[in-house]
């Protein structure tokens, strides 16, 4: 039993401690005038003449002796009823986790710093599961562009919002079992026309229908998985992506833009004017850290900063702004792209002072794992340090590698780092 989470501050638990005590207190003060007597000097009295009787002039020191054992008994049994207790609540309440330790979590994570994430894909739903551990307060601004797969087929078919990437990022900030993480990411291998889909996007569009209003969706099934912290779609409105390639191609559909060795000169959305939402704003107003990124530059990360209202309320925050550049490049989106060309894309779409620090990861994993890597196109991005100063850029470096089967970031270490710069800086 960690007996210096009982005393965290804020906890809430030493206060109840105090009332205890107090309690006993009153109990022994009130018994003196209910039965005529003091109880406390009768009882003390009668073991004084006890121990005369056994010790003599020894008797008082004897007294202080068994006072101090009296105590100390009535402590142990105190911690014993509190163990008891705990064991309790544990096995009835709170089967799957230690009650003192979830108290603990949470009261921690609810004093963590606020914090923005704009993003979509793997890359997001990863960070978010380490940032997480030590906040609650965390808004995922997540892009509503993407039309392939179940979340391009609901789209189509029901006229909603792709859920797909809000879904990962629930799932992710989720604060359940892993039973109804599995379910929510469920995927449908049966022929039919259930096949491909994914039972969390599925049950997102359900709620939307019944609900009438996908934010509304977006917000009950929050509540169900218990997450911590909100995701919020980066507009309301039907948008789609388009590209603009070197060569002037133009291709609209998020997922036909990554083409191989075609590089791209621009994203775009339609309508070119869709706007945020007030809860967006509000949350970027409110905001410790801004972070951007990890995620596919030109698929994930820049449809948010495209929505009007987004890239200008991020550079009016005073909010530390942070872009978490990718670990790997991306077949068919940033082929052969630097630190500095994935900072300079965001810069040529949305202006300078959209973020002020770059994070990237200074390790290449074994050789093993970028040989498969590069079987498929994809390469550790190297960092260009003299480019992204010229940028005005400042530089963080770290090994942010998670070490499995992977190339990729480390959520916990990726974590560790932005809750360290926002101590440092804010």
């Amino acid at each position: 039993m960690n007996l210096s989470k009982w005393f965290f501050p804020g906890l809430g638990v030493k206060r109840w401690f105090l009332v205890i005590i107090l309690g006993f207190i009153l109990i022994s003060i009130g018994i003196t005038p209910l039965f005529g007597f003091d109880l406390s000097i009768y009882v003390i009295n009668q073991l004084l003449l006890r121990l005369n009787d056994l010790f003599g002039q020894q008797a008082n020191l004897v007294l202080r002796i068994t006072s101090l054992f009296m105590i100390l008994a009535g402590i142990i049994l105190t911690y014993y009823s509190l163990l008891k207790i705990r064991s309790e609540f544990n096995t009835h309440i709170t089967p799957n986790g230690e009650i003192l330790d979830l108290l603990y979590e949470k009261r921690r994570s609810n004093k963590g710093p606020e914090i923005v994430a704009f993003g979509g894909g793997t890359g997001l739903s990863n960070l978010l599961r380490g940032l997480k551990k030590n906040s609650d307060n965390l808004t995922a601004v997540v892009t509503v562009a993407d039309d392939g797969g179940s979340s391009g087929r609901l789209r189509d078919e029901m006229g909603i919002l792709p859920p797909g990437d809000i879904r990962n990022c629930l799932v992710a900030l989720a604060d359940r079992e892993p039973l109804m993480e599995k379910l929510f990411q469920h995927r449908f291998e049966s022929e039919g026309g259930l096949e491909g889909h994914n039972f969390g996007n599925l049950y997102i569009a359900a709620m939307t229908e019944v609900l009438g209003d996908f934010e509304e969706a977006v917000r009950a099934s929050s509540k169900v998985l218990a997450i911590r912290g909100k995701v919020l779609p980066a507009t309301n409105e039907d948008i789609k992506l388009g590209a603009v390639y070197h060569d002037q191609e133009e291709r609209m559909g998020e997922s036909a833009i990554p083409v191989y060795d075609k590089k791209i000169n621009k994203v775009f959305l339609y309508p070119e004017n869709a706007s945020t939402t007030p809860e967006v704003k509000d949350s970027i107003e409110k905001a410790d850290v801004i972070i951007i990124g990890p995620g596919s530059l030109y698929t994930s990360i820049l449809p948010n900063l495209l929505v009007k209202g987004i890239g200008e309320e991020i550079k009016k925050t005073k909010a530390l702004k942070l872009y978490i550049c990718n670990v790997m490049t991306q077949p068919g989106e940033t082929d052969n792209y630097t630190a500095a060309d994935h900072a300079q894309a965001i810069i040529d779409h949305c202006g300078s002072g959209i973020f002020d620090y770059i994070v990237v990861n200074n390790q290449q994993g074994t050789a093993e794992l970028r040989q498969k890597y590069a079987a498929e196109g994809a390469y550790p991005v190297q960092i260009d340090h003299q480019r992204l100063k010229n940028l005005g850029l400042k530089i963080i470096e770290a090994d942010l590698l998670k070490k499995d089967s992977y190339l990729r970031h480390n959520p916990e270490a990726l974590a560790e780092l932005i809750y360290r710069m926002n101590k440092k800086y804010n």
